[in-house]
């Protein structure tokens, strides 16, 4: 038992990206595991000096968090370790044969790791965008079904339901690839170009889907296919007799593009991909446009865009040159957008005063405050399985800040356990006596506890309980009762849990979301000034970084709202108002991506830097985000407005020479990007409750 319980915790808490460093931390969890077995053996005995250890110890491995992944995966290792010596109940005199089950769980983890499932950053990487691929698939799929649906309900609310589920999964997709560039490629070089072309897909996808749905859905305006808005519905008009004769050739398009990538990621097909490739791409110059409305032939110009995409997402990762060489140049203009406003860049991201207490540290305090409590209630209510109290107070903990996220992960964690509960005594049942079963089982559960953990926290829950039921049906220790004390247990590490957060340096729910959301805004505001820098001629970073770490801000922000957006809230004001806040932030998330990734498509033709229409504008968007992020941070009412501008121009002056029809059709694609990140702004602090005024 020793030995599985040492082998299961050894594989799951090393989470490095480099086998290296992989490595040094699975050789140095081995003494840390078993000074910790030794340490835990010798004050089995000792029940109140056993408990003083393990609450100093619990502090301890959550304080020294802060100085990185792997002092956090020994702080793992040790409280485990101790609390399988408190499980298991082992002794003094059984230590040989438990340092021999020690050693050779570590073993068996670095043999499946190192040598069986060998999984390298770049392999992981390249598996990682074959999935990305393979979504891209799917939106394409579930687009041409949108397309072929036309504007009849229910049929087209299906289909909208299943493309806006894909295009989000298509998200997560693009962000997993971001994690991994740091470590999947071999220069900084490889790493631009694949992180420009996944977000010229991604967004280009996107915008695809949305201009299709407005050409099929006349009058409506979708702008976003956000999950957090609420759904727009088509109006029942048809589209206009052009565009009907029109959208079989769309439809063949769209099965085209599909074509580009291919039943294996990012490959063409066909006789001729390369004649498919080049009409694909002749829409981006205006070529072969048919006839029809302006905004059908906006579509035929967006899938000419998301060609491009696709043909230089497999060069980059191809690791040819092209992909990182074909992109204009911007202007280098000393009439930018810099220049005319410098503090626009320079202040987007302040510094914060560091805090005077160390996030570690009130977590370390409110773990071993709610472990001491469930160490003192585990024993009354059973003096031997008073661990598992102590267990289920550590686990809320995890991956959690305010109160309200403790509170909805204990909440599905008592939930898992009862069905794990039921599961465990009904299997047992059927089995009977019958060991390598059981043994099976509890594999089989093993399995299903981490590959649901990212998923879904109560099924994780439910697999711990079933494998715990057939661990004991191991050791014919099984009994209703000894599983309903689980059920005790549970509730009372999670009550333990709870207490001390609210109880000892609470952090409230609308404080973490507070925090997050000025932590958005000015990641929003970073990526803005990143971007219009770059539309306006000066040199700079790559807009794409700062866009990608505002969409890691918001997937923070996301997490920490679950308290208030689950079903179950009984705040019902208050969901609305988060779910309206999502909605819109990821509204902003999407224009501003798609803005970073257009933005480098603006040739040095285009005076954008000089308009000064634009430039107005984009003062005023950026004083408006100023004043938004301020009015955040203090909650108060003091009578600031947010300013409407006359409207973002819908284009800019052409300097002599003229430019080409796509170069005309990005500027103005940037514009429009940049005017939605306005008026989600200005929706934004309306649902706020902060006043928009008109520019006077």
């Amino acid at each position: 038992m020793t030995g599985a319980l040492t082998a299961m915790v050894s594989t799951a808490a090393v989470t490095e990206p480099q086998p290296r460093d992989q490595a040094l931390t699975l050789a140095m969890g081995v003494p840390v595991a078993l000074a910790v077995m030794a340490v835990g053996s010798a004050l089995a005995p000792y029940r109140v000096a056993a408990d003083v250890v393990f609450v100093l110890l619990i502090f301890a491995a959550i304080h020294i968090r802060w100085r990185g992944p792997r002092a956090a995966t020994l702080g793992i290792f040790a409280f485990q370790l101790f609390f399988v010596t408190q499980f298991v109940e082992t002794r003094v005199e059984q230590l040989p044969r438990l340092f021999l089950a020690v050693l050779v769980a570590f073993g068996s983890s670095a043999l499946i790791r190192f040598a069986v499932l060998r999984s390298p950053p770049g392999r992981t990487l390249a598996r990682v965008r074959r999935a990305f691929g393979l979504r891209l698939v799917l939106v394409l799929d579930a687009l041409v079904e949108v397309a072929e649906a036309g504007w009849e309900a229910p049929r087209a609310e299906r289909a909208v339901g299943d493309l806006r589920r894909h295009t989000a999964r298509l998200h997560t997709a693009a962000m997993m690839i971001q994690n991994q560039l740091g470590t999947g490629t071999p220069d900084e070089r490889t790493a631009g170009a694949i992180q420009r072309r996944v977000a010229e897909a991604e967004t280009g996808v996107e915008r695809l889907a949305i201009l299709v749905l407005r050409v099929l859905w006349p009058g409506t305006d979708v702008d976003t296919l956000t999950p957090h808005l609420p759904k727009v519905r088509p109006t029942g008009s048809a589209v206009d007799a052009r565009d009907a004769t029109t959208l079989p050739v769309l439809i063949s398009e769209l099965r085209a593009l599909r074509t580009v990538i291919g039943p294996g990621p990012l490959r063409p097909t066909g006789p001729d991909p390369t004649e498919v490739h080049d009409r694909l791409l002749s829409y981006r110059s205006d070529e072969r446009l048919p006839d029809a409305s302006p905004a059908l032939q906006d579509v035929f110009r967006s899938v000419g865009d998301l060609a491009r995409a696709l043909f230089g997402l497999r060069l980059a990762v191809d690791g040819q040159t092209p992909a990182v060489q074909d992109i204009p140049e911007a202007a280098q203009s000393p009439e930018g957008l810099k220049a005319q406003n410098p503090g626009l860049a320079n202040d987007a991201m302040p510094t914060r005063q560091r805090p005077r207490l160390r996030p570690t540290t009130r977590t370390a305090l409110q773990v071993a405050t709610g472990s001491a409590l469930a160490i003192v209630g585990g024993e009354l209510l059973s003096p031997e399985r008073w661990y598992w109290a102590v267990f289920t107070c550590w686990v809320v903990f995890i991956s959690t800040t305010s109160t309200g996220e403790i509170l909805l992960r204990g909440y599905r964690r008592l939930i898992g356990t009862v069905a794990g509960v039921v599961a465990g005594l009904a299997l047992a049942a059927l089995m009977g006596d019958a060991p390598w079963l059981a043994f099976a089982l509890a594999g089989l559960s093993v399995f299903g506890m981490y590959y649901t953990i990212a998923v879904s926290y109560t099924l994780m829950s439910f697999f711990v309980t079933t494998m715990i039921g057939m661990l004991y049906t191991l050791l014919h220790a099984l009994t209703p009762g000894l599983l309903v004390v689980r059920i005790e247990e549970t509730a009372l590490g999670i009550a333990c849990g709870l207490t001390a957060a609210l109880l000892v340096l609470p952090v409230r729910t609308r404080e973490r979301t507070d925090q997050l959301l000025r932590d958005v805004l000015e990641r929003l505001r970073a990526a803005l000034s990143q971007s219009l820098t770059q539309l306006g001629g000066e040199p700079g970073g790559d807009p794409l970084g700062p866009a990608r770490a505002l969409d890691s801000a918001l997937d923070s922000l996301r997490l920490s709202v679950q308290p208030l957006i689950t079903p179950f809230s009984p705040l019902r004001a208050r969901r609305r108002t988060a779910l309206c806040v999502l909605g819109l932030l990821e509204t902003a998330a999407f224009h501003t991506r798609s803005l970073a990734a257009t933005a480098e498509l603006v040739p040095s033709g285009l005076r954008v830097g000089a308009d000064p229409r634009l430039v107005n504008e984009v003062c005023r968007i950026d004083r408006n985000l100023a004043t938004l992020i301020s009015q955040v941070a203090v909650r108060s009412e003091d009578g600031t407005t947010l300013v409407r501008g006359p409207g973002m121009p819908t284009q800019l002056g052409v300097s002599e020479g003229g430019v080409h029809a796509e170069d005309i059709n990005a500027t103005r694609r940037a514009l429009r990007h940049l005017q939605r990140v306005d008026a989600s702004i200005q929706g934004l602090a309306r649902t706020l409750h902060l006043p928009v005024r008109h520019d006077s």
